[in-house]
């Protein structure tokens, strides 16, 4: 039996909040799909598969820290294999220690204990002090 999706929720804000960002990819499943409808002109809006999940979190965790969560809430809805969660992202870019924050709503489907879609809201301002080292890791 497979975990629910809230608790896989759970599980994966709790790695999101202790800043291994690699370790997210394995919250995936092999053909899932990450769509970020607000990102800043020229981010992707779509990014497909595990590996490449894990690709890009490596290199977003070269260039930030994840710190903390704060103002959690998560939503279960009426189908069994959707999310909701809300949170506060804090943590500093690593070359200059510069804090940030961001808040999110991430809507997330689950199947089989893994993320298979994920559709996640922020605000692509609150990343302007961070996105060209981002861009250009």
């Amino acid at each position: 039996m497979h975990p629910s999706a809230r608790e896989v929720a759970e599980r994966f804000l709790a790695v999101t909040a202790g800043g291994d960002l690699a370790a997210l990819a394995d919250f995936f499943s092999e053909d899932s799909v990450i769509e970020i409808p607000f990102t800043p002109d020229g981010v992707p809006f779509r990014f497909e598969g595990r590996e490449g999940h894990r690709a890009r979190f490596e290199r977003a965790g070269a260039v930030l820290r994840q710190d903390r969560l704060e103002n959690v809430v998560l939503h279960e809805t009426t189908d069994p294999e959707v999310v909701i969660a809300e949170y506060d992202l804090h943590g500093h870019v690593l070359s200059s220690g510069q804090p940030f924050a961001s808040t999110y709503v991430m809507v997330m489907r689950i199947r089989d204990g893994l993320i298979v879609h994920s559709r996640d809201y922020a605000d692509p301002r609150r990343a302007a002090g961070y996105q060209d080292e981002l861009a250009a890791s």
